[in-house]
């Protein structure tokens, strides 16, 4: 806590704000000391961006004040935070990849510096914090890692007393969240405050000394989580612990997907091609595909499920026929089943209620001559909502009504109830709380354990080793040999990360050296 002589460098009192539907903050109470990392932790829903949104002026309050350093604040918008010394980095980064590293860092200083001046403070940051990072490369060429070092740099050159940060590891390799850590951990030795947002309690545990825990709007708890465990996190964060996933070994049937020497030119111009993929998944196992976001993720994902339908190279199949030149929707009469990565957008439709967005990838209510039966919709969505526990105003709620851990909770609950043989899911839990996560998981390790086939991409190493029977690593359009799940490591799939890894002859002979 501070000393008399030292005010909180930041103090919200009594901070509510009322949305027509919703109450996001009530009456919340939060103090920030100089050369702090305070974590804010809550599920999804808990009114923990909006709150955020305060205080970087994004969003106004309707009742509660601010104090910075002591001294009463209103914070009418972003560039106010900024000049008072509030900086954020978004879970989402705002950079335009056509323009170099200085041109995107310079469109958010003063006007006034040069190209060149801006150029300087840069290398002399980046040499300050560690962040290698060349001024004039362009965006489009940086990894995600180097991408969010700009942001940060971004942030490191308006000299910020409190810095917010969003989900920052959500992309971010092993080896790339240590340098993260130590990079706020000098911010903090020398004086400057964070505010630590992540679903990752680990990562609370290791960086934060004080910790406000939001449930339904109101703080439930204020602690410092290197004295608690995930458990007792959880419990503050959502009143019970997750319950423990039961991942039971078991013999794989017969192949469903196949893919072999697959290639692929990707379509957008900053994308990554794929280059020979050989990949199987068999029925009643969960195959895993880890990899830092950008390496052929998405043009896998579109490849998969029939949204990029364009001729192959290589071959892809599933249980024996062939989808080369299937659309999603003949893909899906096959029974494959895809829970894309953007939940607004492609898993739903925003402004259509949960009813009709189960019409996306479900026509058992459509009757004869198209006709939409529409009690039988309502009654389907309804009994999804009750199934998988989403918290929804019914089943003509609108999708963007639903926080994201809901609207997930009801994307992947639709795919499942259509009983796929074939599951892909791509970041099935990303941003979503704990306990909407285990739920998640729970459900998809039951398909597995009925039969169906699930592969599953995700950037959270944590969610592979739990859910997956054997791991791929994917960089630079490329994918690496399988790795069953007791031989993949942290250390292991980091390094595979960087595109580095053995030969399947020599993980056959236990080969332990990476090669190129």
């Amino acid at each position: 806590m501070s000393s008399p002589s030292q005010a909180s460098r930041l103090q919200l009192a009594g901070i509510t704000k009322r949305y027509p539907s919703v109450v996001a903050n009530q009456n919340v109470d939060l103090r920030v000391e100089p050369g702090q990392a305070h974590a804010v932790l809550g599920e999804n829903g808990a009114g923990k961006s909006t709150l955020m949104k305060i205080i970087y002026g994004a969003v106004k309050p309707d009742e509660g004040h601010i104090e910075f350093n002591g001294k009463p604040v209103h914070i009418r918008n972003p560039q106010q935070a900024r000049a008072l010394g509030i900086s954020m980095v978004f879970q989402h980064f705002s950079l335009f990849d056509t323009l170099s590293v200085a041109e995107n860092v310079w469109l958010g200083l003063d006007k006034s510096l040069s190209l060149a001046e801006v150029t300087r403070r840069i290398e002399a940051k980046a040499s300050e914090y560690g962040l290698d990072i060349a001024p004039d490369r362009p965006v489009h060429t940086l990894s995600v890692g180097e991408m969010q070092r700009v942001e940060i740099l971004r942030a490191l050159l308006t000299h910020p007393q409190l810095l917010i940060l969003d989900e920052p590891t959500s992309v971010l390799t092993p080896q790339a969240v240590d340098k993260l850590f130590m990079v706020l951990n000098k911010l903090v030795s020398q004086g400057c405050s964070l505010l630590y947002i992540s679903h990752k309690l680990h990562e609370i545990r290791a960086l934060c000394s004080a910790c406000t825990v939001l449930r339904g709007g109101q703080v439930t708890g204020v602690c410092d989580p290197r004295q608690e465990s995930n458990a007792s996190l959880s419990r503050l964060m959502i009143g019970a612990e997750p319950p423990a996933l039961a991942h039971k070994a078991r013999a794989p049937g017969p192949v469903v997907l196949q893919a072999q020497g697959l290639n692929l030119v990707s379509e957008d111009p900053f994308g990554m091609d794929l280059q020979g993929i050989d990949l199987q998944v068999h029925s009643g196992e969960v195959v895993g595909i880890a990899g830092v976001s950008g390496n052929g993720q998405r043009e896998l994902m579109y490849a998969l499920s029939g949204e990029d339908a364009r001729p192959l190279g290589g071959s892809l199949s599933m249980e024996g026929a062939s989808l080369v030149g299937l659309g999603p929707q003949a893909r899906r009469q096959l029974g494959l089943h895809f829970v894309p990565e953007e939940r607004l957008g492609r898993g739903a439709v925003p402004a259509m209620s949960l009813a009709h967005n189960l019409l996306l990838t479900r026509a058992e209510s459509v009757g004869a001559g198209g006709w939409i039966r529409t009690g039988a919709l309502a009654e389907q969505a309804r009994g999804l909502i009750e199934r998988f526990r989403v918290k929804a105003g019914g089943p003509h709620a609108a999708a963007q009504s639903l926080s994201g851990g809901n609207l997930q909770k009801f994307i992947v609950g639709r795919e499942i109830e259509a009983q796929p043989r074939l599951l892909i899911l791509s970041q099935p839990t990303w941003g979503v709380d704990v306990g909407a996560a285990a739920q998640i998981r729970s459900q998809v390790l039951a398909l597995r354990d009925a039969g169906c086939a699930v592969l599953l991409v995700s950037e959270e190493l944590d969610e592979l080793f739990e859910m997956c029977d054997r791991l791929h690593v994917i960089a630079k359009g490329r994918l690496s040999p399988s790795l069953d799940r007791e031989q993949a490591t942290v250390a292991r799939i980091g390094e595979w990360m960087s595109g580095l890894w053995p030969s399947p002859a020599q993980l056959d002979t236990g080969g332990a050296h990476a090669q190129a």
